[in-house]
């Protein structure tokens, strides 16, 4: 993935014609404020933003080696975060910080930073805070855009609180999961989201600190492509969910291949035709619940790679669908990154299967949204593709476990009343958390759990899945 992100920088420039724009450009998303949602295919341009997320993940790859972290499904739901927030709010600036008070505490307590590189990766969720932090919170009125500075004040405030974070974080982690029960797949956004709030309220409400505007850059090129690099970016991830699948099929086709033959008595001479790809074991995957759930551990690494691939596909044919049926936005930045935010969790409960009830959850209040609007004095503020429902969505497949352990009518409900909650959430942390996503959610399924528990809704069971 960092590769085929790294790659997709010198195509963007040809495609914007705009290659001896990307240093400048990259600057500007270095060092500019960046809280919900800063788009940074305007800030700084396709190919900046191309080249901030494969530099992040660059840095996240070589951090995985040097701590000699196991790729465990946690690890790379937290890389996929990373690389997905890239696109809108989180740099190689910003996000050192915050990583850099995981090791810390990491270091105070005595634990191995490579068995908890995944809360390092989690952290960088509140990268807004230390950008704003860095160039302008201790300015006011002082702070320019166009010439960005960091003080000594900046500097210090920065320092205390990632090295607050770096201690809090992981001691929230544990407790926020037991809250929602494991029906929340995306578990670091309730924790950081509730942080969060208290963080925005201390150092900005209290103290009456003025928030920070998202910053506008013109960016002609983009204005011309009416802020939607539709061809670009499904190309991109045709090309890269397509590898992904198919490299999951050949290698699954040749794990088949290898136990056939390990089984027969006389090797090579089973019977069998040998496949180039199969899709041999990936109904058990397909069946699975999404509770609880580790792809890789039970089931292999070449079924996992095609689970993420087909589920990346059907995203991006419901996103070109839902944009072909509805006026919102198209391929932004934030679309860009919300789609790899979607496919997270993919080795660890998602599939397209307990998905696609959320997604219709979703489809069904727009849908009684616009009844209540056309027979009512009220009028319609939001559809499918408004930038807020999207990146909701893309979160709120996280409860899929609702489709899984109680029916797809539950997943249906789960996705209704997340999509009526997704829109305010951010209000409670002034937009500097980049995890809202996983926020909603969190609160999502501490509703309906416990709604659903006291009234002991039967579960299905595993018969009925089949």
């Amino acid at each position: 993935w960092t590769f085929c992100t790294l790659a997709a920088v010198p195509l963007a420039c040809i495609h914007n014609q705009d290659a001896h724009l990307l240093l400048e450009d990259f600057v500007r998303i270095l060092t500019s404020p960046s809280k919900l949602v800063t788009d940074y295919f305007a800030l700084g341009g396709l190919g900046a933003a191309f080249l901030n997320a494969g530099l992040c993940t660059l840095l996240c790859d070589i951090l995985i080696r040097l701590t000699r972290a196991k790729m465990t499904e946690t690890t790379l739901a937290a890389y996929f975060l990373v690389l997905a927030h890239c696109f809108y709010g989180l740099n190689l600036l910003n996000m050192a910080p915050c990583m850099a008070g995981v090791f810390v505490y990491c270091v105070a307590t005595r634990r191995k930073i490579g068995e908890n590189i995944h809360i390092a990766f989690f952290s960088t969720a509140l990268g807004p805070f230390a950008s704003d932090f860095l160039f302008r919170y201790t300015l006011g009125a002082a702070f320019d855009p166009s010439h960005p500075r960091i003080s000594a004040a900046g500097l210090i405030v920065t320092a205390i609180f990632s090295l607050a974070s770096g201690f809090i974080v992981p001691a929230l982690l544990p407790g926020t999961a037991k809250m929602h029960k494991g029906y929340n797949l995306y578990k670091a956004g309730l924790a950081i989201g509730l942080y969060g709030m208290f963080a925005f309220a201390l150092f900005y409400k209290t103290l009456g600190v003025a928030m920070p505007e998202i910053i506008f850059h013109a960016n002609p090129i983009y204005e011309a492509a009416e802020r939607n690099y539709l061809k670009f970016i499904n190309c991109y991830f045709i090309v890269i969910f397509g590898i992904t699948l198919i490299y999951g099929l050949s290698s699954n086709a040749r794990d088949k291949q290898g136990d056939s033959q390990n089984r027969s008595s006389r090797p090579g001479q089973n019977g069998c035709k040998k496949r180039l790809f199969s899709f041999s074991g990936y109904r058990e995957i397909w069946l699975c619940d999404g509770h609880s759930d580790m792809f890789t551990s039970r089931f292999g690494f070449p079924l996992t790679l095609v689970n993420i691939g087909l589920y990346g596909l059907s995203i991006m044919l419901f996103l070109n669908a839902a944009m072909a049926a509805t006026n919102g936005v198209g391929f932004t930045g934030p679309t860009t990154g919300v789609i790899i935010a979607a496919i997270t969790f993919s080795a660890s409960g998602q599939t397209p299967r307990n998905t696609w009830p959320v997604a219709l959850g979703f489809i069904l209040l727009s849908a009684v949204s616009q009844i209540v609007f056309r027979f009512t004095p009220l009028s319609s503020s939001w559809t499918l593709t408004t930038q807020v429902y999207i990146n909701g969505l893309a979160f709120a497949t996280g409860l899929c476990p609702f489709t899984g352990r109680y029916g797809r009518r539950y997943g249906v409900l789960a996705g209704m009343l997340d999509a009526a909650l997704c829109s305010s959430t951010a209000l409670f942390h002034g937009g500097f958390v980049l995890y809202n996503g996983g926020f909603t959610a969190g609160l999502t399924a501490m509703l309906l759990i416990t709604i659903l528990e006291f009234y002991n809704v039967k579960q299905i069971t595993d018969s009925d899945h089949k």
